[in-house]
């Protein structure tokens, strides 16, 4: 199958990677300094409802890192109950949350809950949403977002969506919620689709397409299914990466002679070169602040990241442990660097940029294009478990990883979306 690392790996003259293969669902926790320990209660009706809400409300919030979740078998709350704190400190839970799910005449569903602070004895208030059928696993993901945000002060992820690419009779590319259910196809294709990339407002997926026997170029609007064509230069067009701002993508296109990089308005049009190079130069991503873009080069003799002014200088070396880096992403509040080192196979490492400390948050040895959560404190990426393909998100300290569920097939490529507005 090709991928953005195969891509990058025959451009480098490095070995194959390997194949993969998509199976079920799985939480592997190894535990945090501190987790909230919170209750859920079982949503009063929800035995009624297609999705089990406070399931996948454990659920996400667990996936967070930050949460634990306290048995709550044997009680019956909903929004409306006066909560003894008492009796659920001695549970041990700092806080607690309850809710109701009634279907309606007209076959939508009524999602009410409320949120309290067990160790302080305070309502954190709570919300209603009214939704059809479809709706209700989103209507759950929203409850958790309401939670992480009151709890940890920042907005949740959960209701976010990710993309990735599979690659079964035919190549598809996913979009799916933040857990990887309710997957949809935004695109079919007996060509390969790599390097998905989402816009800064989540309406928007650029990719690389080989239908025309090359790498092209294409801007994808998810809602409509529509799309454009945004570079189709001479050579290889590929590894697009959007602006913050939303208004450029990077690329790296070899029109010129060898890989490098460019600069191209998200309207299409013509593409400017952002520096010179000797070397092969790909795999852009911009800065949080879009003052710099990180990129692969083995100007140096191997594969590292360096960076270089989003409108061009001179490039500054980013790696130095390993000899072989690449796939660089920064987290969106810029603290961050994620990427893939060959150390005993592809593993997933994480180094913090102000201090230039590295950790490698994985075990295995298959692991591909890392993608950031919206609030920076969780990856997601591809890798290999058990002789087959896997769907992973980690904490950005390694510590809970859990298993996505996945469409069937080869699973690459990988894009976690922004937040929602």
């Amino acid at each position: 199958m090709t991928t953005r690392r195969s891509a990058v790996t025959a451009l480098l003259a490095a070995g194959a990677a390997p194949q993969l293969f998509a199976q079920s669902p799985r939480i592997d926790i190894g535990g945090r300094d501190f987790q909230y320990p919170i209750a859920i209660a079982t949503f009063r009706g929800e035995d009624q409802s297609p999705q089990k809400i406070s399931a996948i409300v454990r659920a996400d919030l667990e996936r967070s890192g930050f949460f634990r979740n306290i048995d709550t078998s044997g009680v019956a709350l909903d929004e409306l109950a006066r909560p003894d704190m008492n009796a659920w400190r001695q549970r041990t839970a700092s806080w607690l949350s309850a809710g109701s799910v009634t279907r309606q005449g007209d076959g939508r569903f009524d999602i009410r809950f409320r949120l309290w602070d067990v160790a302080r004895g305070e309502d954190f208030g709570g919300q209603s949403y009214l939704v059809p059928a479809a709706d209700l696993r989103l209507a759950a993901h929203r409850i958790a977002d309401f939670i992480y945000e009151k709890v940890m002060g920042q907005p949740g992820i959960f209701s976010t969506r990710i993309a990735y690419v599979a690659k079964a009779a035919r190549y598809s590319l996913w979009v799916a919620d933040s857990d990887g259910e309710n997957a949809q196809a935004a695109l079919t294709s007996s060509e390969p689709i790599i390097s998905p990339a989402w816009s800064p407002d989540g309406k928007q997926l650029a990719y690389v397409s080989f239908e025309s026997r090359k790498p092209v170029v294409y801007v994808h609007d998810v809602a409509s299914g529509q799309r454009r064509l945004l570079a189709n230069f001479r050579g290889s067009n590929s590894a697009p990466t959007w602006s913050p701002d939303g208004r450029r993508l990077a690329v790296t296109l070899t029109r010129d002679g060898g890989s490098q990089l460019y600069t191209i308005g998200a309207g299409g049009g013509e593409a400017t070169r952002i520096m010179q190079s000797s070397g092969i130069d790909t795999e852009p991503d911009y800065s949080s602040d879009g003052q710099f873009i990180y990129f692969v080069s083995d100007r140096g003799g191997s594969p590292q990241i360096y960076r270089v002014g989003a409108n061009g200088g001179a490039a500054q070396r980013v790696t130095f442990a390993g000899n072989y880096n690449i796939s660089p992403s920064i987290s969106p509040d810029g603290a961050y660097l994620a990427y893939i080192s060959r150390t005993g196979g592809y593993r997933l490492h994480v180094m913090e940029l102000a201090s230039g400390n590295v950790t490698p948050l994985t075990d295995t040895s298959a692991d591909e294009s890392p993608s950031f959560a919206p609030n920076s404190q969780q990856l997601l990426y591809a890798t290999r478990l058990g002789g087959t393909s896997a769907l992973m998100t980690t904490t950005v300290d390694g510590r809970v990883k859990v298993r996505l569920a996945a469409q069937g097939g080869e699973i690459r490529e990988p894009a976690w979306g922004p937040l929602l507005r």
